[in-house]
């Protein structure tokens, strides 16, 4: 596997022939370099399957001069919300045009990302979403019909309380959607730990 892509707006970690894709987004802060790690990581536990990584750099510039935001967060600025939502399925239709679809392709976000995916992804033929840390946006429902959902939440989690995953959770049971949540005694992150709890879902999504 190689970083063979590099832009302004994304990081592709190509494997060679690949069939199926993993998209990351990030948290509000970091950048597209942040979950690339994690992302290798999950990979290498799926050899069977040749995956393509791919990572997102969201288009705002974070407040504090370094790192990106889907949108202002603090405060939060919800009307940007719908437009950053609809910019992001462009873009993720654009990179599933190619060779690798949709059906063929999970997104994984964390935090303010793990927002985006949700939103973004739940009404598109995606293979699966997983919601690492997040939160539905004020007045989002989910579609009547959406992928498969991992949500991943840390019970101690300071930053995005564990009652938003539960809140996802239940909006998801009212459709007709397949939602699973694995809670860890910890705070806002991805523990390693979790990682092979992540690949099982992958290895189930990735037909």
């Amino acid at each position: 596997m190689q970083i063979a892509c590099m832009e302004n707006d994304l990081i592709c970690v190509r494997a060679p022939g690949a069939t199926h894709r993993l998209i990351l987004l990030h948290g509000w802060g970091a950048d597209a370099e942040d979950l690339i790690p994690l992302g290798q990581e999950l990979i290498k536990g799926i050899p069977e399957k040749k995956i393509e990584l791919l990572s997102i750099r969201a288009p705002n510039k974070h407040p504090d001069g370094f790192g990106r935001q889907w949108y202002g967060l603090f405060p939060p600025d919800w009307s940007a919300v719908p437009s950053a939502v609809i910019d992001l399925q462009i873009r993720i239709k654009a990179l599933c045009s190619t060779s690798i679809s949709l059906e063929k392709t999970v997104m994984l976000g964390f935090s303010q990302g793990g927002a985006m995916a949700i939103a973004s992804g739940s009404d598109l033929p995606m293979a699966g979403l997983i919601g690492c840390s997040a939160y539905p946006h004020p007045d989002w429902n989910p579609p009547e019909q959406s992928p498969p959902v991992l949500l991943v939440h840390g019970r101690q989690d300071e930053v995005v309380p564990y009652d938003a995953a539960r809140k996802l959770l239940i909006s998801f049971s009212t459709k007709k959607s397949d939602t699973d949540l694995v809670v860890f005694e910890g705070g806002h992150e991805i523990p390693p730990e979790l990682l092979l709890n992540i690949q099982l879902f992958l290895e189930k999504w990735f037909v």
